[in-house]
């Protein structure tokens, strides 16, 4: 009996503990949101509109460009090093789809209205789609050419579209964070599942 009941001691105050945490994180999330939203300069508005916009056609137009350029020059390892980068997309893309339609997090602008709205924002929240389709291609763009400059303005380009994000009032700090930790984790995972299925080839050709 005593047993149980401190079974459920430990579950109330792990219930009581978790729910603490989730408002903190809460309120520190609409905390950063309202430094960033609320107080910015709205001159930088127009650029910031630039910046998150271009998240989307650079995506999809770096493995298109790459790939041509491997026709071109008949270049097989090029050709494969585009198709990494549309394959991370597709993956980007679909983690983040499924998890916008699992946890449904009504956007920032939604549930606070002191935060502004300076951009179109269809949809869910959670987490950010234009930061994680920005950070798998910054990622692939710098596991495929590891020179620093490819890796240090597709990063820079990838943050300030995550930072767009939330200058613009459309996402929460948290949002952009998880789509950044997807956007690299679908590069690492595509690269992973790659490598698996090539020795899995070479195995069947031997």
């Amino acid at each position: 009996m005593n047993n149980k009941r401190n079974v459920f001691k430990i579950g109330y105050l792990t219930l009581f503990l978790f729910c603490v945490t989730f408002l903190n994180a809460q309120n520190i999330d609409i905390n950063i949101l309202r430094d960033i939203n609320v107080n910015r300069n709205t001159s930088f508005d127009p650029t910031f509109k630039v910046i998150t916009n271009s998240a989307v056609p650079i995506s999809v137009a770096t493995p298109i460009i790459i790939y041509s350029l491997g026709l071109i020059k008949k270049d097989s390892t090029i050709k494969k090093q585009a198709i990494f980068i549309g394959e991370t997309f597709l993956v980007s893309a679909f983690i983040t789809t499924a998890l916008k339609r699992t946890i449904k997090r009504e956007r920032p602008f939604d549930t606070y209205s002191d935060i502004d709205q300076a951009t179109s924002a269809p949809g869910y929240s959670f987490p950010s789609g234009h930061t994680s389709t920005a950070f798998a291609t910054a990622t692939t763009l710098s596991m495929a050419y590891p020179k620093w400059y490819i890796i240090a303005p597709s990063f820079v380009w990838a943050s300030a579209v995550g930072y767009s994000r939330m200058h613009l009032g459309v996402h929460y700090p948290s949002d952009v964070l998880a789509g950044a930790i997807i956007g690299s984790g679908s590069a690492y995972i595509t690269y992973k599942a790659n490598k698996w299925l090539n020795k899995k080839r070479s195995k069947k050709e031997r």
